[in-house]
């Protein structure tokens, strides 16, 4: 597991570097504030398609080599970006990407693989944990190779460094990350593997799953939306560049690690899951309503702060509820499921985003989020603990 959670560090400085320079790339070619939200979309939208088919293959054919695939996919892509020279090429970049990072629930499934149900959250959130400390390095990198100049950043060392890291995170991978799908596991999701459609119908009959299925979607939901535009918001509002956003991003690495390396085991143990999803969804609200009326950088972290703690409590609790309700041999189908669930949310929500940024206001992104949590919270309260079920040990 620690190999593991050392490839995805290294792999997420590598998008952190990428993230917080693509809406001034997106600008060089002319693009428009929809525009540059909905390169967040059409990376969802592999994502989308994508996770459920590798959770999928991960099932019939083992872990390992699906994470190491989608590794040296990632390195393609940070390479092609280097290369770009239209919008279009950008958003076909963008989407080959977003392809091969749609691998979190071949990941989490990894984790559920290797952990008791007791254990299962807090080691799903040393997942996000890690992810938090590559954006701590992450956009620092990019922000500081980028330079601070909003009109005239350089791109294409930020790229190149990003695209090295992946390199390294699949070498490491090869070496270190094992197998923990049994070969009669495999054999048996080979044989018998219902069809995603089916895995997905049975699913929401149950009203728990088909619940929890709603109120995954709502985070992302929000918090991509916030994510996409608050680049937007902060250089009309405040005249930043690469490196003020940079600092912000590095800030919201830092509390996601925290949070999720030492608190979310602590507090699923005291409170259970099912309790940090409500705390999640009122802790984003405050966030979301604090944000556009802050104009320093303590009073955007301040907010900020809100913000990531409740998505980093929110989504590894998700995870682990999920995950309990999996037999083995479907286990990174129903997670790669509920992973394409989040990314329908990551399509939708910088569409919505952007829309409201450009037709109402740069604030509207933010004020239709806290709505959105107000709903997340009431269906919250209907989530219950999921029991320690024979499928889900298996």
């Amino acid at each position: 597991m620690h190999a593991l959670l050392l490839t995805i560090f290294i792999d997420t400085v590598g998008f952190g570097i990428v993230l917080p320079l693509l809406p001034f790339f997106a600008e060089r070619f002319g693009a428009s504030p929809l525009e540059v939200t909905l390169l967040a979309t059409v990376f969802s939208f592999s994502q989308f398609v994508f996770a459920p088919l590798w959770g999928r293959l991960s099932d019939r054919i083992g872990r390992r080599p699906i994470i190491l695939f989608t590794l040296a996919g990632m390195f393609c892509g940070y390479l092609a970006l280097t290369m770009t020279d239209s919008l279009l090429m950008l958003f076909l970049a963008r989407a080959f990407i977003g392809s091969m990072a749609a691998n979190s629930g071949v990941i989490h499934a990894y984790i559920a693989d290797v952990t008791s149900n007791a254990a299962r959250a807090g080691a799903m959130a040393k997942v996000g944990a890690a992810h938090g400390l590559g954006f701590i390095i992450g956009p620092a990198i990019g922000g500081l190779f980028a330079g601070s100049d909003p009109t005239n950043p350089n791109l294409a060392l930020p790229f190149i460094i990003a695209a090295a890291l992946s390199g390294a995170a699949f070498c490491i991978a090869c070496i270190q990350v094992r197998e923990t799908v049994a070969v009669e596991t495999r054999a048996a999701a080979a044989k018998g593997q219902r069809s995603l459609g089916r895995v997905f119908l049975e699913a929401v009959r149950i009203p728990q799953l088909a619940l929890l299925f709603v109120v995954v979607t709502m985070t992302p939901f929000v918090f991509s939306g916030v994510e996409t535009t608050f680049v937007l918001w902060s250089e009309r509002m405040l005249g930043w560049g690469p490196w003020q956003n940079g600092q912000i991003y590095t800030f919201m690495g830092i509390t996601a690690a925290a949070t999720q390396w030492f608190l979310v085991g602590r507090l699923t143990r005291r409170f259970g899951e099912h309790r940090l999803i409500c705390a999640g969804a009122a802790m984003i609200f405050i966030g979301v309503l604090l944000l556009p009326h802050t104009s320093g950088t303590v009073g955007l972290c301040i907010s900020f702060g809100f913000i990531v703690f409740g998505v980093s409590v929110n989504n590894p609790s998700l995870s682990s509820l999920v995950s309990k309700y999996a037999h083995s041999s479907e286990r990174g189908s129903l997670l790669g499921l509920s992973q394409s669930c989040s990314a329908m949310a990551r399509i939708t929500g910088p569409a919505w985003a952007g829309f409201a940024f450009g037709a109402f206001g740069p604030d509207w992104p933010f004020f239709s989020g806290a709505v959105v949590m107000v709903v997340m919270f009431i269906l919250a309260l209907r989530v219950k603990p999921a029991a320690d079920s024979a499928k889900g040990r298996e």
